[in-house]
């Protein structure tokens, strides 16, 4: 556990609290809009819902496993059934059973980066080790990521984890990547992690989902936290081969037990035609956002998700990144530090759809002016 960060986003995000002025927190992966109306916590009560504040199934609400496994059929192409779905604690909590399952001391995950922060620590919360393979960015084609793959595999190796749309960058893998990836996977015997949590948030192109690919080997994770702003609410979910659910039920039932019954139906209610509406307008919000900040920051649009990742190294000083931050924040600018991603000291985060719109592009127009004068 020492090995793990208290802190993934910036040791220095205390100093919101105290900070005298206007603060742009662009360090935080969430949303400024509220859940769509008839699905919010307030629109939930005991009289329509009795048993609402009570435990529900370890694995979930019957209706909501039945209207998730019917979602994913129509999206994936893919037939999917109840008992493939464990409805979890958010996408933290879904990545954190299907860790539990597959990975023992001393297993070895090679995880695609930049990446998502949390997934390195919950690996090790399960006494695997962490393998970054920097992919995202740095290699120009499918062949050349199965190659560095190729170089990290070893004995240890059980799966591989990817995430796309991607969180850092808003880089999306294209269907080519992710034929060869899963091919790779399946024929080294590898599970596949695919977190697909920002499907619903791309800009150009089609998502292309991974479970189809290599069905029998793929625990794909989805979250009503980024598709619909319910991050406080505590509920996602992972779609796997049905005869390892089971084992995944074990791992959920021990550490959370069950999801947030209340934040159960919110969703639900969001499925049932809702949700979809609340998502298309979100998108078209989050890509004006994105659209901005690239061209004020002067870095490529985001493909999809809702983040930016910038490389700041010719702004470094003999501080290093930890000066950089430092003087963001001196201006109540909080970004998010490279490092949090992967190997990358010379990199932060933007996420730009973490507060208001006014508010998210003065926070911008504060760091292009920290880069650029």
């Amino acid at each position: 556990m020492a090995s793990i960060p208290g802190s993934v986003y910036s040791a220095l995000a205390h100093r919101l609290a105290t900070y005298e002025g206007e603060v742009y927190p662009l360090h935080i992966g969430d949303t400024w809009m509220e859940p769509a109306v008839g699905c919010r916590m307030q629109d939930l009560t005991v009289e329509e819902y009795p048993g609402m504040h009570r435990y529900s199934s370890p694995q979930g609400l019957r209706g909501l496993l039945e209207a998730i496994a019917e979602r994913m059929t129509l999206r994936t192409g893919l037939e999917t059934k109840a008992d493939s779905v464990l409805v979890a604690a958010g996408a933290t909590g879904a990545l954190g059973a299907v860790a539990g399952a597959i990975v023992e001391p001393g297993a070895e995950v090679l995880i695609l980066a930049p990446y998502w922060p949390l997934i390195s620590g919950i690996v090790r919360s399960f006494h695997g080790t962490p393998v970054p393979v920097p992919i995202i960015g740095s290699v120009e084609s499918a062949a050349a990521a199965v190659e560095t793959l190729d170089d990290l595999l070893t004995e240890r190796t059980v799966a591989l984890y990817l995430n796309t749309p991607n969180n850092p960058t808003g880089r999306t893998l294209p269907a080519p990547w992710l034929e060869a990836l899963t091919g790779w996977a399946r024929s080294n015997e590898l599970w596949i992690l695919a977190d697909e949590v920002y499907e619903d948030y791309l800009y150009t192109g089609e998502h292309t989902y991974t479970r189809p690919l290599a069905p029998e080997r793929t625990f794909s994770v989805h979250s009503f936290s980024k598709a619909l702003g319910m991050a406080g609410n505590r509920c996602g979910y992972v779609v796997g081969p049905p005869e390892v659910m089971h084992e995944l039920r074990k791992v959920s039932t021990h550490t959370f037990y069950s999801t947030p019954t209340a934040a159960q139906l919110a969703a639900l209610r969001a499925l049932e035609g809702a949700g979809d509406r609340w998502i298309a307008e979100a998108r078209e919000r989050y890509r004006e956002l994105g659209m901005m900040a690239a061209e004020k920051l002067r870095v490529p649009p985001p493909e999809g998700s809702t983040f930016l990742f910038l490389d700041v190294s010719s702004k470094l000083d003999e501080r290093g990144l930890v000066g950089f931050l430092e003087d963001c924040v001196e201006r109540g600018l909080f970004v998010a530090p490279g490092p949090s991603f992967g190997p990358y000291p010379h990199h932060i985060r933007v996420c730009f759809t973490s507060a208001e719109p006014e508010v998210v592009e003065r926070g911008v127009e504060v760091l292009a002016r920290v880069l650029y004068g």
